[in-house]
């Protein structure tokens, strides 16, 4: 009868045991490196496409209100240097969290999105300035961008003032605010308003995507809050874009409560739910959502313009 042997199991474990520890150890390091390194991109985020015309640069200057030298993203609008007489609009854009001023260029495909518009004429030719919004602490995701002036720094005063008056500096601008407009994204979309409805001389055109309008910071950096103490005649030269993700409960909320607010206070907006929201994968998830619905952003910002720009023609006659 022939001789049957049985393994010893027990032998097995322990490489098996080792195996599996550093399988596990290098899903742990790359998870960390994808989300506390990379800022958790967009898994399946659309290619960046180099645009004729439209070339993203990195700029930097020194802020006095964070007593440093700081960063940020401009796309100059076609043919900036063949007109060296003609002005144009300004776009702030400010990133959510973990973020900074390459965000969408990077993540957002905003080229591809700028030459869209600007070929089917929903947008004006315009300046793009993307903020990187962070504090003293830099980007984390351990916290979001704190988009007012704290204990971290005084990153409102920054944009508000400092990178305005650098934009206003290096490039031609138009100086009537009603062609000045500042959006965001989730606490990017916060700042956007926390910031903006501070400066109604210089931005009257606000926008934001799956954002929220009370933080925990206070009712004095919450535009839900202050919008109601803006004069009424400011009130009416304020115009809001706001949409919301299906998936996003408390973004959702949030936005609809704001929309609300504004309707009673007799603020023009517009407010849309979209499919989807906040996330790292899907057609209608994180930087898809954001980059798809910023079209729907930048159209609402050109219609602005365009209705200032018949007023004065109507002025005129």
């Amino acid at each position: 009868m022939p001789l049957t042997f049985k393994p010893k199991r027990k032998h097995l474990r322990k490489p098996v045991l080792i195996l599996s520890a550093i399988v596990l150890s290098a899903i742990a390091a790359g998870t960390y490196w994808y989300v506390f390194v990379l800022g958790a991109p967009q898994l399946d985020a659309p290619p960046i496409e180099e645009v004729a015309g439209l070339n993203f640069q990195v700029k930097s200057f020194y802020s006095e209100a964070m007593a440093q030298q700081r960063q940020y993203g401009v796309i100059l609008p076609p043919g900036y240097e063949k007109h060296p007489k003609r002005r144009y609009p300004v776009i702030f854009l400010l990133h959510g969290g973990h973020g900074d001023e390459r965000d969408y260029y990077e993540k957002a495909a905003i080229t591809t999105t700028l030459k869209n518009l600007y070929r089917d004429k929903k947008l004006p030719a315009a300046l793009i300035v993307m903020a990187d919004g962070n504090d003293d602490r830099g980007t984390s995701p351990f916290w979001d961008s704190d988009y007012f002036d704290g204990e971290h720094g005084k990153v409102a005063t920054y944009i508000g003032l400092d990178l305005v008056k650098e934009v206003k500096q290096q490039y031609r601008t138009i100086e009537d605010s009603h062609y000045w407009a500042m959006g965001g994204l989730s606490s990017g979309a916060w700042g956007a308003f926390n910031i903006g409805l501070r400066h109604l001389e210089r931005f009257t055109i606000f926008f934001s995507h799956t954002g929220y309008f009370i933080d925990n910071s206070g009712a004095q950096n919450s535009p839900q809050s202050f919008v109601q103490q803006i004069p009424i005649d400011d009130r009416q030269r304020i115009r809001a874009y706001l949409d919301a993700g299906e998936a996003d409960e408390k973004y959702l909320d949030a936005t609809r409560d704001f929309h609300n607010v504004l309707n009673r206070l007799g603020i023009y907006n517009e407010f849309y739910v979209f499919p989807g929201g906040h996330g790292i994968v899907g057609q209608n998830v994180g930087w898809n959502y954001w980059r798809t619905h910023l079209a729907d952003s930048l159209s609402f910002v050109g219609r602005q313009f365009r209705h200032v720009q018949e007023q004065k023609k109507h002025r005129h006659f």
